[in-house]
């Protein structure tokens, strides 16, 4: 975490060779020409990267990244794939539906994309960034998720401890129609024999 924060530094701080272009590298799903078997589209991710002048808003170029745009940002570049390592780890700070964009901007622009991420920072690491109200809204949410987490988890469980009920149930009712019917055969021979007796 640390070490994504003092990347995002770096690269606000060291862009003196290209101090008025912004790049930005994200996913973006494409269509194939493929299809699948019901014809319905394939798509696949691809990195894009999109570069435009800080002053100009008119002018963007949006591509997907050669390698030639990847080493010209490098930095831009490591700093898309930090987020997408927290992201595989994480819950991403775009599902965390009490942020809103402007603070979710706020949040990927010091590097920090998930809202585990946000809720581990250091209370100094939270106030040098001015993030205090997200940092307090990210521990309420991952302490009602573990809540959720914990009855969902006895919910499973209860369904289980039902079901290994009703299938010992169901093992008792078969033992009791097969005694029931081995008494009945016991009764049936006994008055056989009673039958054969008498008859005699």
């Amino acid at each position: 975490m640390d070490m994504d924060f003092a990347m995002f530094r770096q690269v606000a701080d060291n862009r003196d060779d290209e101090r008025n272009v912004a790049a930005r590298f994200y996913d973006k799903a494409v269509k194939t020409d493929k299809t699948t078997a019901n014809g319905l589209p394939v798509f696949k991710n691809v990195t894009y990267v999109e570069i435009r002048l800080k002053d100009n808003n008119t002018e963007v170029f949006n591509q997907p990244a050669s390698a030639e745009k990847i080493k010209r940002f490098s930095k831009e570049y490591e700093l898309y794939k930090a987020a997408q390592r927290q992201i595989e780890d994480g819950t991403p700070l775009k599902q965390f539906a009490f942020l809103t964009a402007a603070e979710i901007a706020t949040c990927g622009s010091r590097g920090i994309f998930t809202v585990e991420s946000l809720a581990g920072l250091e209370k100094n690491k939270v106030l040098d960034l001015g993030l205090e109200n997200e940092h307090h809204l990210a521990k309420l949410f991952l302490q009602a998720s573990k809540s959720a987490d914990a009855v969902a988890d006895f919910a499973k469980k209860e369904k289980m401890y039902l079901q290994k009920i009703e299938k010992i149930n169901e093992e008792n009712n078969q033992l009791k129609q097969t005694i029931i019917k081995l008494n009945k055969s016991k009764t049936l021979r006994k008055r056989k024999g009673n039958n054969d007796e008498n008859n005699s």
